[in-house]
């Protein structure tokens, strides 16, 4: 974006209790680009689906935004044109990260195939591409994206979960479902058929807005309301708060690996006047 300038940070974490880190990050501020995946699976496999799912990701949306025109599929074109204000470079971005997931898909669920070893592996992912004055955000299973503006904040995505799903059929209160349901039961990921049904939506951004992306090793162990602390009293810097983050995750238990993200948006003539 020509009037705002993007910063990002991202981090990812053990945990205490897990021997090894199968979650995957990918930050490029140059794209406008933030990956967070959270692999499952044996003989760790999860480990192997996060990878090659956030490096397809970041290989092919490379290589996308380099085309000089993008010609949308029917069926794509249909779901970018109901997003809001998905006019021209908006469809872009949306048809751009659909058709990579798909085939970040396909390369994990192909994997899967050819290795006994890694059978049923798959993994959840967010992937957020900021553009001309909006965030294209699209995610599968239970990591999350989150805005804070004017120390507000908002969870943008909604988890592909057992509890998530009693909730909003109104069988259960989100307490009741967190009592009946085991933790963390997804009920889509990336890699572990044919096909991936993936949610994408558009925001517009703001001077100051602040975005969180995570896994959740994070939101296990943080509520949201301390999310909001946290992120309010780091401020403007992605750093100083991402590192935060994964102490508050590892003070609560840190019972998961935990992923986080954070990008932060300013105004050229703001960023100078807080580097002075």
């Amino acid at each position: 974006m020509s009037d705002l300038t993007l910063r990002i940070a991202g981090l990812s974490d053990t945990g205490l209790v897990r021997e090894h880190n199968e979650d995957c990050i990918a930050v490029r501020p140059d794209l406008g680009l933030v990956v967070l995946a959270d692999g499952m699976g044996g003989h760790r496999a999860g480990e192997i689906a996060s990878a090659l799912a956030v490096q397809a990701v970041v290989d092919e949306l490379e290589r996308a935004l380099a085309e000089p025109e993008l010609a949308l599929g029917a069926d794509v074109a249909h779901r970018v044109g109901a997003l809001p204000g998905a006019g021209g470079d908006g469809a872009d971005a949306a048809y751009i990260i659909l058709n990579t997931l798909a085939q970040a898909n396909a390369l994990v669920y192909q994997s899967a195939q050819a290795s006994p070893e890694r059978t049923g592996m798959g993994t959840t992912i967010v992937v957020a591409l900021f553009t001309a004055g909006r965030v294209t955000v699209a995610h599968v299973g239970d990591s999350r994206a989150y805005r804070l503006r004017d120390a507000q904040l908002e969870r943008l995505t909604h988890d592909h979960s057992v509890i998530e799903e009693a909730v909003r059929k109104g069988m259960f209160t989100r307490e009741q479902a967190q009592r009946s349901f085991k933790k963390n039961i997804i009920t889509r990921a990336l890699g572990v058929g044919p096909d991936v049904d993936t949610d994408v939506q558009q925001f517009a951004v703001r001077d100051g807005d602040l975005y969180l992306f995570c896994s959740d090793g994070l939101t296990d162990m943080v509520s949201d309301a301390d999310l909001q602390v946290a992120l309010v009293e780091s401020g403007d810097h992605p750093d100083r708060a991402a590192q935060h983050l994964i102490e508050l995750a590892n003070q609560g238990g840190g019972r998961d690996n935990i992923s986080v993200v954070v990008a932060c948006y300013q105004s050229p003539i703001q960023t100078l006047n807080h580097a002075g």
